[in-house]
């Protein structure tokens, strides 16, 4: 799930990325176009709300890519972006739109 909260007064714009605390896959980190694909950049944090996380800061209306990252290397997508696009490795990237 994806969650957005604009800063007011800039065109930045906080994305909590989210996943159930109990995900089988966490745990994960979120990469993509905003930090080179790092995964070890943007890790997921379990929440006291029972989920987990990743909250980045991120440029209004700008389009980018993204995918998960389990620690034992298995990608898998968000459900709810906001679009997906086939990418180089042959598989589908998701698209998040701040």
């Amino acid at each position: 799930m994806l969650r957005r909260q604009r800063i007011t007064g800039t065109r930045i714009v906080k994305v909590s990325f989210i996943l159930p605390g109990d995900d089988p896959r966490l745990p994960a980190a979120v990469v993509g176009d905003f930090n080179d694909w790092d995964p070890t950049a943007d890790r997921f944090r379990r929440r006291s709300n029972g989920t987990a996380s990743a909250v980045l800061s991120l440029e209004a209306g700008l389009h980018y890519r993204f995918r998960y990252r389990s620690a034992d290397g298995r990608w898998f997508n968000d459900d709810e972006a906001d679009g997906y696009e086939a990418n180089v490795h042959g598989s589908v990237d998701c698209i998040v739109v701040p």
